[in-house]
């Protein structure tokens, strides 16, 4: 049988934002279709708000919102109606009017669905997912299809979600988005999560880099270096003291004259930390958890 997820322990602090990451075909979209009660564990426990997503799905439906990658609204439909029509699924929604001007979608009320842009569409999508003031916010690739200006109100508006105490669980490829936005990552490879914590821990043990335009005879033996290697015209020193690397190398450069152009250097950054695990150079834990929960 096919395991799309293999075990997951997932534990969502409150009033938090987790950003839970991975390649694609990870297991993200399988893991927040079982905490959303959309698909049953074949094993472990699952805890939402205390609640258990497929017995208790009525009562959490009512105190969590959900943004799946896409909605299946009607295109005939103005932005205004299709509002309204969600307003009347909730139990005590927020206005209409209060979500047109919160999203930013005031003067496209009575454009049709179908006329608008995939980053409209999407802030139509988000207005339904906060009307009603939900206790837990989970988002599917939230800012997929915004542009950068859309994109960063939106991180503002999940900000704010987090700042009234409500608690955010969010999938998202950018990892600048994920870096901004969360307390907390979650890194899923091959149906496990293989790293955890905040993105200052999971950088962790990644080394620093420093770049620049390939010239020849730079030392071997520079402090810190761990690895060196050429690419399109480029250097790259991967080093576990940066300061101490780059100190090095620009005596060497006064040294012998020769200018590094196009030099770079930098900390280690969630994108090394994911790109190491996506060529597998950090292979998922051998452990085989059986239970997934978000406690």
């Amino acid at each position: 049988m096919y395991e799309a997820v293999r075990g997951v322990d997932l534990d969502v602090p409150t009033g938090s934002i987790t950003a839970l990451l991975g390649t694609n075909g990870a297991g993200k979209t399988s893991t927040l279709e079982v905490i959303e009660g959309l698909a049953p564990a074949s094993g472990g426990e699952v805890d939402v708000l205390g609640l258990h997503p497929v017995a208790d799905r009525a009562v959490l439906r009512r105190r969590t919102g959900v943004l799946l990658q896409r909605s299946g609204f009607s295109g005939d439909l103005t932005v205004r109606e299709t509002l309204r029509l969600w307003s009347a699924t909730l139990t005590a929604p927020r206005s209409v009017e209060d979500m047109l001007v919160l999203l930013g979608l005031e003067q496209r009320a009575d454009v049709r669905m179908l006329a608008l842009s995939g980053g409209e569409t999407r802030r139509v999508d988000l207005a339904c997912t906060l009307m009603g003031d939900p206790e837990l916010v989970i988002l599917d690739e939230p800012t997929t299809g915004l542009d950068p200006e859309s994109r960063r109100e939106v991180w503002r508006l999940v900000s704010a979600l987090r700042d009234r105490g409500a608690t955010v669980l969010l999938t998202t490829h950018y990892l600048e988005e994920a870096e901004t936005l969360a307390d907390r990552l979650e890194i899923m490879h091959a149906g496990a999560i293989v790293r955890s914590g905040t993105p200052t821990e999971i950088a962790a043990g990644y080394p620093s880099t420093i770049s620049f335009a390939t010239v020849d005879g730079v030392p071997e033996d520079l402090a810190g270096v761990r690895r060196s290697f050429r690419e399109n015209g480029r250097t790259t020193l991967e080093t576990d003291a940066l300061q101490r690397s780059l100190s090095d190398l620009l005596a060497w450069s006064a040294h012998v004259g020769r200018p590094l152009e196009g030099l770079d250097a930098r900390s280690p950054s969630l994108e090394t930390v994911f790109l190491s695990i996506a060529d597998g150079r950090e292979p998922a834990s051998g452990a085989t958890i059986e239970d997934g929960a978000l406690r």
